[in-house]
């Protein structure tokens, strides 16, 4: 038998191998056997079999490649061999890293003097063993070789199963603490988004006979005004400090309570600073584990802000819908004011009145001017009035109003203006500011029936766009202030006095229009109204108006060099009329014929286009209503224009559109004899001198 077939076996992995559990199995120890006598390397294979798994390397240089190869509980080595004997081999394996703790016995025949044996023990011996061999001596000794072998590795799977589980507690220890981190970060962020919130949490029981929560999370001191301790300290503070108007209803939902799992209510509470806030309150019925109800979980949330939107929503869509409505109504009531006023001027120029006549004229007159200020008043209110801005000088109003009221304030009211030197100018219709600023002075004398003072201030202003609101965009502003030492107006009605046709004031003093005037041309000039007042201190009414833009003063200053021109007077034009209303119509040539114009008459811009094609340079001025049936006066005059560019133009209407103001030329129905003179004046100035520009720039 050779010796390298007596090396060849079943070979395990050097190193032990894991299992599912983490439980790492034990393989039979191996010994290795090293002799170049096969007859040896037999014998010992057969005493140990039973001991352990036994390798045999015929050589020292065998004996090594088996160490690379695997892990051994002792080594038989025998002494002489040719090639690498064993002691050499012994001092290699020592040399090794991975063998140097390898037990080595020496298996020797002869050397058995001390000196021998020396040598052996220095080559890392660690027993012999005397040819011939004892089997039982050998199976002794390498046994207790594998036992401690055996041991020591149990020891070793012991020790990293313990580390194993050392590190898998370590990791689960790790994680937990991760996830209270995690948790308790999620809790603080939770507690900071709800503190933040205008809600609370609470928890209250199902027995409770006052509303004192047992639990509570939230801003309570933010939210109400008071602390917590002060609720639990009084019971009954949260009914008592319920509106009156809502405490019967909210009394009566929380008495039901525990007949409904759901619970929800809204309702108005007075918080701690004495203002009244909307509070939303919803429940839950929560059970014990047996299903038996024993508390409310729930929340009291802040809707306040909610409920004031809601309320400017429903306004503004009240106000739109007044506004649309007066508008439309105005414009038909113009049409009517205008033919009836337009009537009385042709009785008056072309008919003989006895002075009883020209009385009953005259009342009749003064009936249809008062409609027709009454329609202007509609018309400012609903944002229709056609308005003619103006850089003004605010320092030059208290000159112009104060001759206005001259005689309309009274011996016991006093007027006295607070403007600023440094104050700018305004940007409006200097008319409808001068009748905004008489009205509310009016207003004020009204409300001080034994005297006082009235004071109107001026301030500069300015709305940056963090303050800037739907009523005000960011811009410079001057705010005018009417202020009154008066009766003042109770804070439940003070959201009702800018309303259209609302009044404080006795039946048949006043028409409620006044300051829904102020609003509506306040509004339509780019700025708003503000209104405070006490009770028993008196009222301030305050109007905000742009200042003038670079533009705006560009074209005050041009129209200051204008000024000197002076306007045509007496010229007679060959006009075309267009209007649908046949009254209206009739009387407008009428008067145009009086005032000793040609006119050609049209009832709608189809028939107008048709005469004006017949021969367009007939035609000096074209005047126009602006609502007519499927073509509007505007579209009429952009389709003249296109027949005969710059064509004099006159928008005539009872109902005044933005959309119209910077095509052409308007006059609002109903006018006199000069209005109607002027206009027609200005609209062939203008054509004029559009003319002669264009030529220049030719």
């Amino acid at each position: 038998m050779k010796s390298s077939d007596l090396a060849v076996g079943p070979m395990a992995s050097p190193h032990p191998t894991a299992v599912e559990g983490s439980e790492i199995s034990l393989q039979k120890a191996r010994v290795l056997v090293v002799d170049d006598d096969e007859r040896n390397l037999l014998a010992m294979s057969h005493v140990l079999q039973d001991v352990a798994e036994v390798v045999l390397a015929n050589s020292g240089e065998e004996a090594l490649r088996q160490l690379l190869k695997a892990e051994f509980a002792v080594i038989l080595l025998d002494v002489y061999m040719p090639g690498i004997d064993g002691y050499e081999t012994a001092r290699i394996i020592r040399s090794r890293e991975q063998t140097k703790r390898v037990p080595i016995v020496f298996l020797t025949a002869v050397n058995k003097d001390d000196e021998h044996l020396l040598r052996g023990y220095a080559m890392g011996a660690v027993d012999y063993v005397f040819k011939p061999v004892e089997p039982m001596v050998v199976r002794s000794k390498v046994t207790v070789f594998v036992d401690l072998f055996n041991m020591t590795k149990e020891v070793q799977r012991k020790a990293r199963l313990e580390q194993q589980l050392l590190d898998a507690n370590l990791r689960a220890n790790a994680e937990r603490l991760r996830i209270e981190q995690d948790l308790r970060r999620a809790e603080q962020r939770q507690a900071a988004i709800i503190h933040s919130l205008p809600i609370i949490l609470y928890l209250e029981d199902l027995a409770a006979q006052a509303r004192v929560p047992k639990f509570v999370s939230g801003n309570f001191a933010a939210l109400t005004g008071f602390e917590l301790s002060e609720l639990q300290a009084s019971p009954g503070l949260w009914s008592e400090r319920l509106h009156p108007d809502d405490r019967d209803r909210v009394l009566a939902a929380l008495a039901d309570r525990p007949s409904r799992p759901i619970f929800s209510t809204e309702y108005r509470w007075r918080c701690a600073d004495g203002s009244y806030r909307h509070f939303l309150d919803q429940a839950v019925l929560l059970p014990d584990p047996s299903g038996n109800p024993v508390e409310y979980a729930g929340t009291l949330l802040d809707i306040t802000e909610r409920k004031e939107l809601e309320s400017q929503l429903t306004q503004a869509r009240k106000m739109d819908a007044i506004g649309q409505l007066t508008g439309g109504i105005a414009h038909d009531f113009n049409n009517l004011l205008a033919a009836v006023l337009g009537g009385l001027g042709l009785i008056e120029r072309r008919l003989p009145l006895t002075e009883e006549h020209l009385k009953i004229v005259g009342m009749t007159r003064h009936a249809a001017e008062q409609g027709a200020e009454l329609v202007k008043r509609l018309l400012a209110f609903a944002r229709r009035q056609k308005l003619e801005p103006e850089v003004i000088n605010v320092a030059s109003l208290a000159g112009s109003v104060a001759d206005l009221l001259e005689h309309s304030l009274g011996g016991l009211v006093e007027l006295k203006w607070d403007v600023r030197s440094d104050i700018g100018r305004v940007y409006a219709d200097p008319t409808q500011l001068e009748l905004a600023l008489m009205n509310l002075i009016i207003n004020a004398r009204d409300a001080m029936p034994e005297g006082g003072v009235v004071t109107i201030s001026a301030m500069n202003a300015q709305i940056d766009e963090a303050h800037a609101s739907k009523d005000l965009v960011a811009g410079d502003y001057i705010v005018l202030t009417v202020e009154d030492e008066g009766t003042g107006i109770s804070p439940e009605i003070l959201d009702q006095v800018l309303e259209p046709f609302f009044t404080t004031k006795a039946v048949g003093k006043g028409t409620g229009l006044g300051l829904s005037m102020v609003y509506g041309f306040a509004r339509q000039s780019g700025g708003s109204v503000r209104v405070e007042s006490e009770v028993g201190i008196g009222t301030s009414v305050s109007i905000w108006l742009p200042q003038p833009s670079a533009f705006s003063l560009r074209r005050h200053l041009l129209d200051d060099t204008s000024k000197g021109l002076t306007s045509p007077v007496g010229l007679r034009f060959n006009i075309l009329l267009v209007d649908d209303n046949i009254a209206v119509r009739a009387t407008t040539a009428a008067l145009l014929q009086d005032l000793g114009h040609t006119v050609k008459e049209a009832g709608d811009a189809e028939e107008a286009l048709d005469l004006f094609r017949i021969d367009p340079t007939a035609i000096d001025i074209v005047v126009s209503d602006y609502a007519m049936p499927r073509i509007s006066g505007t579209d009429l005059v952009r389709n003249i224009r296109a027949l005969r560019p710059g064509m004099p133009a006159l928008i005539v209407t009872g109902y005044a559109e933005q959309a119209i103001s910077s095509e052409v030329t308007i006059l609002t129905k109903p006018f006199e004899a000069d209005h109607l003179t002027e206009f027609l004046n200005k609209v062939w100035e203008d054509s004029l001198v559009l003319e002669q520009a264009d030529g220049d720039t030719e």
